[in-house]
């Protein structure tokens, strides 16, 4: 666990005052906006109906049990064990790969024809083997088998037509990323096929390029994050399309915070077919970046939360009140410290401790780097701090769900604003809930220490998250307690 709140000391952090010169010019916080917090490179205010698939399967699934219908009323006349297997043998072999931009039922044809007919002849096969007297003769097999297929085929194609009527009438807004020319070029094509659903509404490149490319030269050229965001909220920006091998690596932040962001990311080969993918965007091979990947286990990680957190609060209620009253005796009123913190998503909640300094204004609270073990500190107040008992109460905030015991701690809007900017890997922390303990802590990252070796251990924890790995920092976080260092 780490202590970083805020000291009423005057020294600063060297991580912080490396940040500061870093980070360019911050915005005090005495006039920052109350509420949610821009984290930049993080969160952009993009609907998160942006994050949808592609196509909903939902018609899909309904036109694949509607197609195996009218064949399993009629097998439940003989048995209507019969029918209920044929429904549940459709729904299990149906497709389940969503339908790629621009797909047809006749691309799907082999697929469906092939999972029908094995479907049923294994029917078939077990009636002929588990009741004989109701066995299928080679006519009715047949006759299902085509009326089943026939059936799908129909209601997947007017589905598909339906969705191409969609896309063309209102296609999906895009930012194409890459050197001017290649994205004016690539946008140019996008724009020539308005069968493809998506419509280019600015080119993301450091600098302006000319071009002459037919459609896309009125492109806005966007080169700062203000100007992509200010686009993302005028025109609903819902695909990012990345056309030059580079732009993944040196746009790396840009990109992760789109895709967080709820913006489907797309890599395009703009100048040769070398990605062996069916996806195709306007004759152009392209694949899916999977840059913010689907938060796994929520319901699993939220129930060890409250599972742990409540069960510890009860536990530790005589710790906390005896804490609480030594507190009041020797430092008087106000035991608890509240604060502002950065959550998962970005979004701001008030987290609690124990009251160990009482800092001189609004301001300092806000914006003074935590200084450990400070001299003039009460002696039980150094108590706390060195054996991270005044972070007991967070469980609470756990157990309200504001964090979570495993994740990447959470900080002050004003730190918040000043790391993402000037370590680019920061604000993608954000992508899960903040908790009391995390990788980068048992790993030693505490107190005043690189903000970058943080960063770095965050992400790793978040992008191979498992349930059992939370469990595992529990335990390593109870062993290093038993050897408190301080914060």
């Amino acid at each position: 666990m780490t202590a970083e709140s805020t000291a009423a000391g005057t020294a600063a952090s060297p991580a912080a005052a490396a940040d500061t010169a870093a980070a360019g010019t911050v915005p005090s916080p005495g006039g920052q906006a109350r509420g949610r917090a821009r984290v930049p490179g993080l969160r952009f205010p993009v609907p998160r109906s942006a994050a949808a698939p592609y196509a909903s399967p939902v018609p899909l699934l309904l036109v694949d049990l509607g197609a195996a219908l009218p064949g399993a009323v009629a097998l439940a006349g003989r048995r209507p064990l019969l029918g209920a297997l044929l429904l549940a043998g459709a729904m299990l072999l149906r497709p389940h790969r969503p339908p790629r931009r621009g797909q047809g039922v006749l691309d799907e044809l082999p697929t469906l024809c092939g999972r029908i007919t094995v479907l049923w002849l294994a029917l078939a096969a077990l009636v002929a083997a588990y009741a004989p007297q109701h066995l299928l003769s080679a006519r009715a097999l047949l006759t299902g088998l085509l009326l089943h297929t026939a059936a799908d085929c129909a209601g997947r194609a007017l589905v598909h037509r339906r969705r191409r009527a969609a896309l063309l009438r209102h296609p999906r807004a895009a930012l194409v990323v890459g050197p001017a020319a290649t994205a004016r070029r690539v946008a140019a094509a996008v724009l020539r096929h308005p069968a493809c659903g998506v419509r280019p509404v600015g080119i993301v490149a450091d600098d302006d390029h000319p071009g002459t490319a037919d459609g896309a030269e009125r492109l806005p050229v966007l080169t700062t994050d203000d100007e992509v965001q200010r686009a993302l909220i005028q025109n609903g920006v819902r695909d990012v399309l990345a056309v030059h091998p580079a732009v993944r690596s040196e746009r790396a932040a840009l990109l992760r915070g789109l895709a967080v962001s709820g913006c489907a990311v797309w890599e395009l080969d703009a100048d040769s077919p070398s990605y062996r993918t069916p996806e195709r965007l306007a004759g152009f091979a392209c694949r899916r970046l999977e840059l913010a990947p689907a938060r796994r286990g929520g319901l699993g990680k939220r129930a060890l939360d409250v599972t742990v957190s409540g069960v510890l609060l009860l536990a530790c209620a005589p710790l906390l009140l005896a804490c609480a009253a030594v507190l009041r005796l020797t430092g008087g009123p106000g035991v608890v410290f509240r604060q502002e913190r950065i959550g998962g998503d970005g979004r701001p909640f008030t987290l609690l401790k124990f009251r160990t300094h009482r800092p001189a204004d609004a301001h300092e609270s806000a914006t003074r780097w935590s200084v450990a073990d400070q001299r003039d500190m009460p002696w039980f107040c150094r108590f706390l701090r060195r054996t991270s008992l005044d972070e007991l109460l967070q469980l609470w905030n756990v157990f309200r769900g504001d964090m979570s015991l495993v994740g990447p701690r959470p900080e002050r809007p004003y730190f918040v604003e000043r790391f993402s900017q000037a370590h680019p890997g920061y604000a993608a922390r954000h992508r899960m809930p903040t908790g009391i303990t995390g990788l980068a802590q048992v790993h030693g990252l505490r107190g005043d220490t690189s903000i970058e070796d943080r960063a770095r251990f965050d992400n790793a924890y978040i992008d191979n998250w498992s349930l059992w790995q939370d469990v595992c920092i529990l335990l390593r976080t109870a062993a290093a307690l038993l050897r408190p260092t301080g914060s």
